[in-house]
């Protein structure tokens, strides 16, 4: 009934914000959609985000092939950790890094100005938007298509190194179909995270003519108060995002069991020296895409105002009002999740209760919130009620990564427990404690971590619903790009990251234990 009831909640809270949305758009809906800029706005928003979509998966599939072809080489490991980096990186955080990096006073700018090149063109518009996607998105599906070539068996690579399989006949009739499977999954969730984007977005998009749906639906609420427009837009990026949502549910199918008796055999394509050399030129442009922003991130901040900006009060407040909010996110993300995988195990109805936690995906943190900002305003409320709401927003879009780290984890639990389990009547706080809590242990405390980080560098929810006084360290740091205080960001950014990292690994080691555990 937990589980059932978890649900409901969420269902409850989604459908009253939808509601709130339809009810807010206005009766003339042919002349909204026929609105040049609205029309403009959805088409910039898909082309991005499938120019976005195509870049990191036409770059991220040579990475991996190079990755997997290279399997031992000094830094592989260190390299395969960078590539996570993005993943729990405030968005706003890489957007300073991209500035750092590319931007008129940033390092390449300074490096190809004796040549009379410049970076700055690049910096804001459509291919600044396209240069931090990449940067996020690349390095997932690289690691994502990566697993999918290293669970190719030992067995396929003999028979290729038989038969005398080039590096072109390899891909063909190998890793092309390894990668076919994962392909379409990780492509569509690349597309819905890019369609979703509002940070990079709202501070590289440069103006009107590089206005995402995000962007849009944020200026209609807060500076031009236009409920009507921001609900037809919202409601476009929810329509779009649920199809997305709903094709891959569809796709997603349990990856198939190797039959390989799993012994590492050498890849018939590593013994040519000009493939070796053409992987390391890849590994290394790789590499340095996206550890070149981490490091302008960290040198920017130690040479800025990092003094100054530790030394302001407001700082901490933004500090301890994220980790609040931060913190409650997380506990009720997981514990939202666990009764939903719970409710789904009892009741023999895993991928429904899975679709169902799966329904925040559909529906950004801005999306979301302008439903909430249109019910809170119907209703008369305050927005002194606004880090409770962000808090809640955030859970809900944190419940969906909870329930893909831990729901595999409880599944292969119950498949190796319940029958014992049943024998020994071990049931509830019992099972929990002696069964369930230790297996589960590891993955919920990953799954915590990730929410916190994620919480932590939300910007979405915190630009609807802050205030002055209520300012979380990412909406601080726009307020700063946004007035040209370059070295107050950069400290920000790196206090954020700092915060972000170590929340995360806190997290992961107080709840999840010891590595070898």
């Amino acid at each position: 009934m937990t589980g059932i009831a978890a649900g409901a909640c969420l269902l409850l809270i989604m459908g009253a914000a939808l509601l709130a949305l339809v009810h807010a758009a206005p009766p003339d809906l042919a002349a909204i959609l026929g609105d040049p800029y609205l029309r403009h706005v959805v088409q910039f928003t898909a082309v991005q985000a499938a120019l976005s979509c195509l870049l990191s998966v036409a770059l991220a599939i040579p990475v991996a092939r190079a990755l997997a072809r290279r399997a031992q080489f000094p830094g592989r490991t260190l390299l395969l950790r960078l590539f996570g980096l993005p993943m729990v990186m405030p968005a706003i955080v890489a957007v300073f890094a991209i500035v750092a990096l590319y931007g008129e006073s940033g390092w390449l700018h300074r490096l190809l100005a004796p040549a009379g090149l410049s970076t700055g063109c690049l910096l804001y518009g459509l291919s600044g938007i396209l240069i931090a996607h990449v940067f996020f998105n690349m390095p997932f599906a690289a690691r994502a298509f990566l697993a999918a070539l290293e669970a190719v068996p030992g067995e396929s690579w003999r028979l290729a190194s038989q038969l005398g399989m080039d590096s072109r006949a390899v891909f063909r009739l190998i890793e092309w179909p390894a990668l076919r499977g994962t392909l379409a999954s990780v492509a569509g969730l690349v597309f819905m995270l890019c369609f979703a984007s509002f940070a990079i977005t709202l501070t590289l998009g440069g103006g009107p003519r590089w206005a995402s749906l995000e962007a849009a639906i944020y200026q209609a609420l807060l500076y031009d108060f236009h409920l009507g427009r921001a609900a037809v837009l919202a409601l476009t990026q929810l329509a779009v995002s649920g199809l997305l949502l709903f094709t891959l549910h569809r796709m997603l199918v349990p990856a198939p069991v190797s039959l390989g008796i799993g012994r590492a055999i050498k890849r018939p394509d590593v013994a040519g020296r000009g493939g070796a050399i053409l992987d390391t030129l890849v590994i290394g442009c790789a590499g340095l895409y996206v550890g070149l922003p981490v490091a302008a991130v960290a040198i920017a901040g130690f040479t800025g105002a990092l003094a100054a900006v530790i030394e302001a009060a407001v700082t901490w407040k933004a500090a301890a009002i994220g980790l609040a909010v931060a913190g409650s996110a997380t506990c009720l993300a997981t514990g939202a999740a666990l009764l939903l995988i719970g409710g789904g195990r009892r009741l023999a109805r895993p991928n429904a209760f899975q679709f169902i936690g799966s329904l925040p995906l559909a529906a950004s943190p801005l999306a979301l919130g302008a439903g909430l900002f249109v019910l809170l305003t119907r209703l008369g409320g305050s927005l002194e009620m606004g880090l409770g709401l962000v808090a809640l927003i955030n859970a809900m879009m944190g419940i969906p990564y909870v329930m893909r780290v831990v729901a595999p984890a409880a599944r292969e639990a119950a498949e190796r427990h319940d029958r014992l389990c049943a024998s020994l009547d071990i049931r509830g706080w019992d099972r929990w404690r002696l069964i369930d809590g230790p297996v589960l242990r590891r993955p919920i405390g990953l799954a915590m971590a990730l929410v916190a980080a994620l919480s932590l560098g939300d910007l979405g929810a915190i630009a609807l619903f802050g205030t002055p006084g209520t300012a979380t360290l990412p909406l601080l740091i726009y307020q700063q790009l946004a007035a040209y205080r370059l070295d107050a960001a950069a400290g920000t950014s790196l206090l954020l990251v700092a915060l972000t990292f170590g929340c995360f690994v806190l997290i992961e080691r107080l709840v999840g234990g010891p590595a070898h555990a």
